[in-house]
């Protein structure tokens, strides 16, 4: 067997592989005999047509079958006795059989052979979140609101207010539109964006009141419109009284007392924005290594983050594209992106190797017990059996791995942490 390996770029190979007859021809009499086997020949008794006539009449698919087999058969050998690292499926290109040999062309994308740029002086602010009891509070009203009764509004409405009113639209000449009415729509201010025309119109308006609310033409060729909002009443939300009765109701008697549901609470917003802050810290340090080192990725990786955001995108639309959506349009839009990812994975990739990183039985059993001691209800050796198992153990590996690289990537940088307060949301 000969090989030569042309380099078509920093990430495609071609692979020439020469074959001898005594290499290959077994194979192709293996082949011949089987189809022999099984070929139906008006004449002829099943597995007795003449070989010589089998190849007249099907020895193009046989060589095809051989040549495939024989490709993936010694590509395999060569890429492990040369270190290729392929990073796609080896495409046969071209084959052709003469008496005494047989030439396989074989293309396939690689990874790139890099360097990464010293980041050992590089320094990184990470945001350090601290929990006070103004944030406790208000993450329980967001949960009390769930429990909240609306009640007539003692003042005009507010910021946070419902805003129940009859709705009719009229054109620019002041016409009301044909079934352009709404009656009882409720307006609910606080969730309405800041600059919204309704929510800055009704916001201070009363019972009895009519507000006019014009909506001008954004581009050429689209119409105004005038909305009459007959406000009919107005809401506010009034909250529940915290007590020990209540949070048994709300924890479904987790807890029995209000200090255990505040700490609870507490707790959950410290894990939440702890986590927030090494993801934020990951991302940026990710973002600054991959700008600094512009490594070429090949194609199949791209398209393979490409296809995995495209999956996400339509599992948040609820398992499907709206009709009329161009996915050719999201797929571009979300190449860059995937572009990035791909860079990331070869970058991280290379840490791991330049650090000899990899991982042990050990190291699952060590994150086995930390996410056991998370839930007393979970064995640590139960977590185990299922993090070797087929199915979960490359997802765990991966994930062990990800965390020693960080690791890694944190001991050479400087990090310094920046206070700041927890960022508000609605509910």
């Amino acid at each position: 067997m000969q090989k030569h390996i042309h380099n078509v770029s920093e990430t495609e190979q071609k692979l020439e592989i020469v074959l001898t007859a005594e290499e290959f021809k077994p194979e192709l009499d293996l082949e011949t005999e089987n189809t022999r086997q099984n070929i139906q020949l008006k004449g002829f008794r099943k597995g007795r047509v003449p070989a010589g006539m089998v190849k007249k009449l099907v020895g193009p698919a046989i060589e095809a079958t051989v040549a495939e087999r024989l490709a993936s058969k010694y590509f395999g050998e060569i890429a492990e006795a040369d270190s290729i690292k392929p990073a796609s499926r080896a495409e046969l290109e071209e084959f052709s059989f003469d008496d005494d040999r047989l030439t396989i062309t074989l293309s396939y994308e690689i990874h790139p052979e890099f360097d990464i740029e010293d980041y050992s002086g590089y320094s990184f602010v990470q945001d350090i979140y601290a929990v006070g009891d103004d944030d406790v509070g208000r993450e329980i009203d967001l949960i009390l609101k769930g429990h909240g009764t609306m009640v007539p509004a003692s003042a005009p409405a507010g910021e946070k207010d419902t805003v129940i009113a009859d709705v009719t639209k009229l054109d620019a000449s002041g016409q009301v539109l044909e079934d352009q009415k709404t009656e009882n729509h409720h307006f609910n201010l606080e969730y309405l964006p800041e600059d919204n025309p309704f929510r800055t119109s009704l916001t201070g308006c009363k019972p009895g009141e009519t507000v006019t609310i014009d909506i001008e033409a954004k581009e050429e060729g689209e119409e105004s419109y005038r909305y009459e909002v007959a406000v009919k009443d107005v809401k506010t939300l009034e909250l529940p009284e915290l007590t020990d009765e209540l949070v048994k109701e709300i924890t479904q008697q987790k807890f029995d007392t209000v200090d255990a549901f505040r700490q609870d609470v507490r707790q959950q917003l410290e894990e939440h924005f702890s986590h927030k802050s090494e993801q934020d810290l990951l991302e940026t340090i990710s973002s600054k290594l991959i700008e600094e080192n512009p490594v070429p990725t090949p194609s199949a990786m791209v398209d393979s983050f490409e296809n995995m955001l495209l999956e996400n995108a339509k599992r948040q639309m609820g398992g499907k594209f709206p009709a009329g959506m161009d996915e050719q349009e999201l797929r571009a839009s979300l190449r860059p992106n995937a572009e990035k990812h791909a860079r990331w994975m070869l970058i991280s990739q290379k840490i791991a190797e330049q650090n000899d990183l990899e991982v042990t039985d050990d190291d699952i059993q060590a994150f086995a017990e930390k996410e056991a001691a998370k839930n007393p209800e979970v064995k640590a050796e139960d977590l185990v059996k299922t993090y070797k198992s087929t199915e979960f153990r490359d997802y765990v590996t991966d994930t062990i791995l990800k965390d020693k690289i960080y690791g890694i990537i944190r001991s050479k940088v400087a990090i310094n942490g920046e206070q700041k307060p927890l960022p508000e949301h609605g509910g």
